[in-house]
Parts: structure tokens; sequence; C-alpha cells
């Protein structure tokens, strides 16, 4: 994601990944394949939203997430935070909250007419922003609130997800083409490290997971689902 992870970034990785699986954010179903809405059929499914829910765990992610922009964005180098519709708004919020700064989101869709046909709250005209989501799996909604904002004259050079696919082919690359960097807590890879105790999935599904990691365009080709970042794109398309 730009910068080497340092031991506090895999300290923050383990953590993460042992909230997520406390609250019960992640599912692990290898026998009945969940379909993203990239159209990549996965064993496994995350749903960040549960955090809002929980108090105490999200008090924790939010602190890690304010260290971990602060040690590989800045501490004063972003000027306004934005939130992705819907499931980016709380996030966002709290993490604005926390770096003091403004705090606006970004539709999936525009509503009306003009350069803040998209934006609510207000445009962060030439501000250095910072785009919020729960999380990425190929990186395609990014690109597309990234686009908005900067038509509308924001300056978005990085976005921040709670958690991050990271397995999925394109996802860094197109961000990176654009010349933003994505900066996330924890990824599937973690969950993996975290659940090595066999405590919350059993051996048989955590092999499987462990596949669909290795190969998941195969993985996912072989359960009904895309294989590839340009059939995903079709997907989406319709």
């Amino acid at each position: 994601m730009g910068i080497r992870p340092t031991q506090w970034d895999r300290d923050a990785a383990l953590t993460t990944a042992r909230i997520l699986l406390e609250i019960k954010a992640i599912n692990f179903r290898p026998s009945e394949p969940y379909t993203l809405t990239s159209g990549w059929k996965s064993p496994v499914y995350i749903d960040c939203r549960k955090i809002i829910f929980f108090p105490r765990a999200r008090k924790k992610l939010m602190e890690l997430a304010v260290e971990k922009i602060g040690r590989h964005i800045g501490y004063e180098s972003i000027d306004a935070v934005v939130g992705g519709e819907t499931a980016g708004i709380p996030f966002s919020a709290w993490i604005a909250d926390r770096l003091m700064t403004p705090m606006a989101y970004v539709r999936k869709k525009p509503k009306g007419f003009g350069r803040n046909a998209q934006i609510e709250g207000d445009v962060p005209e030439g501000m250095r922003t910072l785009l919020v989501e729960d999380l990425t799996t190929d990186g395609a909604s990014k690109i597309r609130f990234a686009n908005a904002l900067r038509e509308a004259g924001a300056i978005v050079d990085h976005t921040f997800v709670v958690f991050f696919y990271g397995v999925f082919p394109g996802a860094q690359k197109t961000l990176q083409e654009m010349g933003i960097s994505l900066h996330a807590l924890c990824t599937w890879w973690d969950v993996l490290e975290a659940c090595a105790d066999g405590q919350y999935f059993s051996a048989e599904d955590s092999a499987e997971v462990r596949r669909f990691l290795e190969d998941p365009c195969s993985w996912s080709k072989a359960h009904g689902g895309v294989g590839s970042a340009e059939e995903a794109l079709a997907f989406k398309r319709g």
C-alpha cells in the first residue's frame, strides 16, 4: 500500500481481525459461496457495517485507523474527510472528528446538476481529501467516488478502508494508476492468521478459504462466478 508494513501495522492488522471475528462481522461459507457485487464468487464475506453497533469495538478500530492515517499519510496532510455512500459515512464521520477536519459524503450517483451534484456537506474544492469507505474488493467504487470528487475540484491522493480483500486482480494497480494510495487496517490473510488457533472456524473451512486466497480467479470461476477483472467489470455493467 505504498509503505513497507511495520510491526505496528502487523499488530494493528491482527487486532482488527480479532475484533471483526469477535463481533461476527466475518463469515466463512465454502459450501455455499457468496456472490459479491462485482460478480466474484467467494467463500468468505465480511460485513463491516456491524461495527457501528459495537461502541467499544468501533472506538478501538477508529483509534487504529487514525494512527494508521497519521503514520502513512501524515498528521497535517489531510484537509477534509469524505465518506462514500452509504457504508463509508459513519466511518468518515468518526475519523473526521478525531482528525478535526470537515466531513462530507459523496453519492454513488449525481443528485441534481452542477459540480456538487454528488457531494453532500460542502465541496472540498482545492482541499487534500481523504476518501473513506468500510471496505474494498476490487476498488471499483473508490474509482467512481474519487473521480466525482476530483471533478468537483477536490485533491484525492489517498483512500482509507477498514478492510481490503487483498486478493482480486487489478484493485491496487488501478488506484495507483490514478495516483491514489490505498490504506487498510487488515486483509483476509490477517484474518486467516487470527484464525490459526481454530477457535472461530473449522480446519476444513480455513483450508478451503486459503485455496481461494491463493487463486481467487480460478476458485471463483469454478464456483460459477467471474474469473477475471474484465469479467467483473462487464458484470457490473450488466
